[in-house]
Order: structure tokens, then C-alpha cells, then sequence
């Protein structure tokens, strides 16, 4: 079975969404992602938050079958929820991805995000640092393609 790499990424960011910075994650990981074969179908930006994470997921996996990765609010700042919102919606959880994530860079250690599915799509949560978000999805970029085929139905190896 072959399946199509889709990808879509979110900036999660107060600063970003209001418009008070550029997105430097965003497109740093939608190209990354496409530099590894995905086609990234759609990029959003959202206030950091839990329940605006938790909504603009529920949007970006409705009938999607892919990759989202989002960029921004794992960290200890006051505003950072975006593991919070991310837990709300997955339906399962997948800590080797985000552990291996983490290991990248001893900075890894003071990341709180997740990975995990929802539906048909596989949730990865990225530092809001554009060389931070490329290196933790480096580390588990090579997996990816077998994950997205597994949640569409495709066989174990």
C-alpha cells in the first residue's frame, strides 16, 4: 500500500496570531516536511492557549490523513498549553515519538510536548524555535511515512 504524504502544520504563538511577530516555526517545519517527500496542504496560526489548540486540531484532522505538526507552546511560559490542548483531542498517545524527540538536544529535556493520533492523522508537538522544531523532526522524520501508512489502514511490516 502506498499512502500520500500530507502534511499541515500549526504555529502556536501569541505573538504570531496577533499579528506582533513573524512565523519563523511554521515554515521552518513546512519545509522540512516537504524536504522528506510530504505535501504540506495547509498552515495555520493560532494564540497560544489550550482550548484554541485543542479546536484548531479538531479542525486540521476532521477526514484528514496525515501529518500535523505543530510549532510553539511546549515550554514552561505562562501562556504554553499546547500539549494541554493537544491531549484533550488525541485519541492515543505515542510516547517513543515524543521521547525521541526530546533526546535530540539536552534543551529537549525542558519540552512538554506530545505525539500522538487523532483519527487518521499523527499529532506531533514542536518547539516554537524554528532549529528546535526542525531537530526534533528529524529525529523521528524517518518513521513518519510507515506511521502514516499504518493509520491508513495499511499493514505492519
Amino acid at each position: 500500500m502506498t499512502v500520500e504524504l500530507r502534511a499541515k502544520v500549526l504555529t502556536v504563538s501569541d505573538g504570531v496570531a496577533g499579528g506582533k511577530r513573524d512565523d519563523l516555526g511554521g515554515p521552518a517545519v513546512a519545509e522540512a516536511l516537504a524536504s522528506r517527500g510530504f505535501e504540506v496542504v495547509e498552515r495555520r496560526q493560532v494564540a497560544d492557549g489550550d482550548a484554541s489548540v485543542a479546536a484548531a486540531l479538531e479542525e486540521m484532522a476532521a477526514g484528514f490523513s496525515g501529518v500535523i505538526a505543530t510549532t510553539g507552546g511546549t515550554g514552561f511560559g505562562p501562556r504554553d498549553a499546547t500539549p494541554e490542548g493537544t491531549r484533550q483531542v488525541l485519541d492515543r498517545e505515542a510516547p517513543g515519538l515524543a521521547e525521541a524527540m526530546r533526546l535530540v538536544n539536552p534543551l529537549g529535556r525542558l519540552s512538554r510536548g506530545l505525539a500522538g493520533t487523532k483519527g487518521r492523522a499523527l499529532v506531533l508537538n514542536l518547539p516554537g524555535s524554528p532549529k528546535g522544531a526542525v531537530e526534533c523532526l528529524e529525529a523521528v522524520a524517518d518513521v513518519l511515512p510507515h506511521a502514516v501508512e499504518l493509520l491508513a489502514g495499511g499493514r505492519p511490516h
